[in-house]
């Protein structure tokens, strides 16, 4: 059965262009590492027991420790991963949302530190959150989220944005 995921991204106009809130992953894996180690804010949801957009904002509240905006939210697709994974994004305007770097509270994860150590250590989820313009974001996000990037191009353009 394929792991579900969901998620929120915000956008924002910038000087016309539109420009998207994405957060760099935590821990010694992706520490030093730009290209690829970007993700839109989400996590894993069961949908039996779980709407696709209650998950996207309980997950932006977890990763993050802020409470994502009121909406209106439109669901811009669901995405496959390779490994089977597959993410449903949810889009909002974020032009409103004020929270600052100071703000975030990033969830944490633990995991055997260093590798076959025995030893154990807690590492942020998230370690930074960024906006970035559409054409940075598609170098940055991981490659299962990057058909979303396309997907609010064309939102924003049938929004006349």
């Amino acid at each position: 059965m394929p792991v579900h995921s969901a998620g929120l991204l915000l956008y924002r106009l910038a000087d016309g262009e539109p420009e998207v809130l994405i957060a760099h992953m935590g821990g010694p894996y992706w520490a030093g590492k730009e290209a690829g180690a970007w993700s839109i804010p989400k996590g894993e949801y069961d949908p039996d027991a779980e709407s696709a957009l209650d998950a996207a904002q309980r997950e932006f509240r977890e990763e993050l420790g802020v409470d994502p905006p009121e909406g209106p939210y439109a669901e811009l697709g669901t995405y496959p991963y390779s490994s089977g994974k597959r993410v449903t994004v949810f889009v909002a305007d974020g032009a409103g949302f004020t929270a600052t770097a100071g703000d975030f509270v990033f969830g944490e994860f633990e995991m055997q530190w260093p590798p076959r150590s025995g030893a154990t250590a807690r590492f942020p989820e998230v370690d930074r959150v960024e906006w970035v313009g559409l054409s940075a974001a598609g170098d940055r996000l991981v490659k299962g989220q990057r058909p979303a990037l396309e997907a609010l191009a064309t939102h924003l353009r049938g929004a006349g944005a």
